[in-house]
């Protein structure tokens, strides 16, 4: 816990330790691996990958640029189907709300699609709503 945020990204069973520098990594690295032994965890070496300048990790494209949206999720939204019922704009908003921090208004372009998911409303496609749709596709594109 005394790591995470600083230099240490942990989701389910990925560890992704990141540094500005190759000595300070050295550092990092030192202090997660000691942390895992104390703790009696272990890291199968097959797995692992050590001092790389790139890693896609929770759909993310992170190196010493800074973090990006993984360019395969960007082809898979350019080509995502027009929802067709809620379920589809669900599965839209959600894998585009993921990135929401990469789109500046993110809830007002999404609006008229998250009107269609509120309780007693007919599904009905709009003009409006295709705007939206198309409007977060070249966002995130």
């Amino acid at each position: 816990m005394e790591y995470l945020d600083k230099f240490v990204v942990i989701f389910i069973d990925d560890i992704l330790i990141y540094s500005k520098t190759e000595e300070e990594h050295e550092e990092h690295l030192r202090l997660m691996l000691q942390k895992l032994r104390e703790h009696k965890l272990y890291a199968k070496f097959s797995k692992c990958d050590f001092w790389i300048e790139k890693v896609k990790f929770l759909g993310h494209v992170i190196s010493n640029g800074g973090i990006a949206v993984d360019q395969s999720k960007v082809t898979e939204v350019q080509n995502w189907k027009i929802p067709e019922d809620v379920k589809g704009i669900r599965s839209f908003l959600g894998l585009a709300g993921y990135y929401r921090r990469f789109i500046e208004g993110f809830s007002k372009i999404a609006k008229p699609m998250t009107a269609l998911l509120e309780k007693n409303i007919k599904f009905q496609w709009t003009s409006a709503c295709q705007k939206a749709f198309e409007k977060l596709k070249k966002r995130l594109s």
